[in-house]
């Protein structure tokens, strides 16, 4: 059997993307394997919303050179393959810088791979185009086995693309306008990961909260009323979903992580600055004291959510005072967790046309402290789980014998003593004690409770 060596890199839709690629050429005859030697297809699943995130790509294919042209010595041909964000940014670019390059394809056009691949065999191939057609709707199911080695918690695209058009933001040109999913679709998907043992599954899309599919009634569906339907499969016990925009926040999708049990209660919800002038330049259509009041109506419909949050630190024009207004709102808030990056000008965007770039040194004091108050939210959250109860979906051995790891409601990684085969179950964990990232705990006696009350507002404060 043929071997593919897939590197995915990026956000969680290029984690889904690699894997349905996996799909698509365990058909043609492929086994996945975990290191590109030996490998006959090496696909790297790329990122552009970075520049260092492009730089990594092209000193992997350099690389990836060297092991095609051993190979090749050996007899051996290999093929490599370029997909993702960067293929559709720089299509034949790419090419000309590493020859060695066989194919360049579109996170739009992955679908066709199969007749790709064998185009490739005669010549060097881009397709970059973002077809009419659902790709989706091309895509194999993926095989039960397949399903089961990639564990108990899986994403599941439900939309692509944005039409928000932030300043900072390449995906409305690499993924193109938003798209939604029909609602039959999703479900056949979700359902047979469910019949496979997956109890957690998040919906994922670069704006996932403007779900707007089609329904089986012939209605246009919200995200929160698919979540609804994703709730009621028979052994989905939780479902999160990522990555959302405030301004599509509405109050169904509110009440649902009030009146869905399955609903996790964590929240990633990106604001990306605390000042208002830098959120004006940056076109995100709100203020920060709008975010403060939407984490408050979603604060009153789940007490106990936890949230996360991206920053970007350094936008074009961005002075002292605009910094310190993103440490206020960080301070108010308490994330729990988040992500920050110095701002990364990206060709085509409208922000790297902007004269006022904030200088790199400034950039990366500001990105330091930043992250210093971050991280003293994200341990005092987990901190405070200490002697409390939570429920663990246990996923994997632990590093050391007897170890079992899994994630507590809010994404946190928890490690328990345990001898018996329990993944995939879900266990009530004591927390006893927290590490850099990861909590420790033991399993409670039936009926124990902590006691302590709810996670809520100012918890990491």
């Amino acid at each position: 059997m043929k071997k593919v060596h897939i590197k995915s890199f990026g956000c969680q839709m290029n984690v889904y993307d690699g894997q349905r690629m996996a799909d698509i050429l365990s058909h043609q005859g492929y086994e996945e394997t975990a290191s590109p030697e030996g490998a006959d297809l090496i696909l790297l699943n790329t990122c552009h919303i970075r520049e260092r995130a492009v730089q990594k790509v092209y000193t992997e294919l350099g690389k990836l050179r060297d092991i095609k042209t051993a190979q090749g010595a050996e007899g051996q041909e290999t093929k490599i393959v370029v997909a993702g964000c960067v293929a559709q940014a720089e299509g034949a670019e790419i090419q000309r810088r590493q020859p060695a390059v066989d194919l360049v394809v579109g996170p739009q056009a992955y679908h066709r791979l199969p007749e790709l691949l064998a185009e490739a065999g005669k010549r060097r191939v881009v397709d970059t185009d973002l077809p009419a057609e659902d790709k989706f709707g091309f895509l194999p199911a993926p095989k039960r086995q397949a399903i089961l080695a990639r564990g108990v918690s899986a994403f599941v695209t439900v939309q692509e693309g944005c039409d928000k058009f932030c300043a900072f933001c390449v995906v409305p040109y690499t993924r193109g306008a938003e798209f939604s999913r029909p609602v039959a679709q999703v479900m056949a998907e979700v359902e047979r990961l469910a019949e496979a043992g997956v109890r957690d599954v998040t919906l994922i899309g670069q704006n996932v909260n403007a779900y707007h599919g089609e329904g089986p009634d012939g209605a246009v569906w919200t995200l929160a009323r698919l979540m609804h339907r994703v709730a009621a499969v028979p052994g989905i016990a939780r479902i999160r979903y990522s990555t959302s925009h405030p301004r599509d926040m509405d109050d169904d999708l509110i009440a649902a992580h009030r009146d869905l049990p399955q609903v996790m209660p964590f929240l990633h919800l990106p604001v990306q600055a605390g000042s208002d002038r830098i959120l004006a330049a940056m076109n995100r259509k709100h203020t920060g004291d709008e975010y403060r009041r939407l984490i408050e109506r979603v604060r009153e419909a789940r007490p106990d959510i936890a949230l996360s949050s991206d920053f970007i630190v350094g936008f074009p024009g961005e002075t002292d005072a605009d910094f310190e207004d993103t440490i206020r709102l960080v301070d108010e808030i308490g994330f729990a967790s988040s992500y920050s990056f110095n701002y990364s000008p990206r060709p085509g965007t409208p922000a790297a046309d902007i004269e006022a770039q904030v200088p790199r040194e400034l950039m990366n004091e500001r990105l330091y402290r930043l992250q210093e108050r971050i991280e003293h939210h994200r341990q005092a959250f987990n901190r405070a789980m200490v002697g409390r109860s939570v429920d663990v979906l246990l996923e994997r051995v632990g590093r050391y014998p007897g170890q079992l790891a899994g994630k507590s409601p809010y994404l946190q990684a928890v490690q328990i003593e345990s001898d018996a085969n329990q993944i995939g179950d879900i266990v009530r964990v004591v927390i006893e004690k927290t590490s850099t990232n990861s909590l420790f705990g033991r399993l409670a006696a039936p009926g124990e409770a902590d006691g302590k009350g709810t996670l809520g507002k100012g918890l990491a404060a």
